[in-house]
């Protein structure tokens, strides 16, 4: 099913409220003027509020709308994050070695904006000390608070205990700046820029040839 305006003669009613591309309002006429005044001017009645009574009709080119909606609808997909999680399992008697690499990964994580559920994993005995992985959890949670924010407090979920982390609102915005950087095409050289370049490296000499005597 068709979203778009009826356009010109594709709409029904037997009078519009026109409103000029400027925005001014002309009032109610019927929809051979405005028909006449579109075509006047070089433009296209557009039908903006079909509901209304009359419906809103407004002159503009239509094309040109439909191209900037379209490049306005794409950069707002662009610019649009969207929520990854990422997930980090521990052991509540973790080695302190494998504690800060499993640490770095959800550094990492946060840096790229990215959410991180932590899950702590029990097994056996370590059921009944839920304690452990609180501590863990929560000495996590301290380490990593310049880059986020605890978002889902721990929670025991059968054998594990969860917790969610999630970046603060400005480490996000650096990983988008990042992102974009990196999406960003290379500055083209300018009149005044400094240009380097490296000098071709030197050809080895060339070894005597061998001279033969008798």
């Amino acid at each position: 099913m068709s979203v778009e305006p009826r356009v010109n003669e594709q709409i029904r009613a037997r009078e519009v409220r026109l409103v000029g591309p400027e925005g001014e309002q002309v009032g109610i006429v019927p929809l051979e003027r405005a028909l006449q005044l579109a075509a006047d001017v070089d433009l296209d009645l557009v039908e903006v509020a079909p509901m209304a009574r009359p419906p809103v009709c407004k002159l503009m080119d239509f094309g040109k709308f439909k191209y900037e909606s379209a490049l306005k609808a794409r950069e707002a997909r662009r610019n649009q994050q969207q929520t990854v999680i990422k997930e980090m399992k521990l052991r509540p008697k973790i080695d302190p070695h494998d504690y800060e690499t499993k640490k770095g990964h959800v550094v990492r994580f946060l840096k790229a904006g990215d959410k991180v559920k932590v899950t702590i994993m029990f097994r056996g005995r370590e059921q009944s000390r839920p304690e452990l992985g609180f501590r863990l959890l929560r000495r996590l949670s301290e380490e990593i608070s310049e880059l986020g924010f605890v978002e889902a407090s721990p929670k025991q979920d059968g054998r594990n205990m969860i917790m969610v982390l999630a970046p603060h609102r400005a480490t996000k915005a650096a990983a988008a700046e990042t992102i974009a950087a990196k999406a960003r095409p290379p500055r083209e050289p300018r009149e005044g820029d400094v240009v380097t370049a490296e000098a071709p490296a030197e050809a080895p000499p060339a070894e005597a040839e061998a001279s033969t005597a008798e």
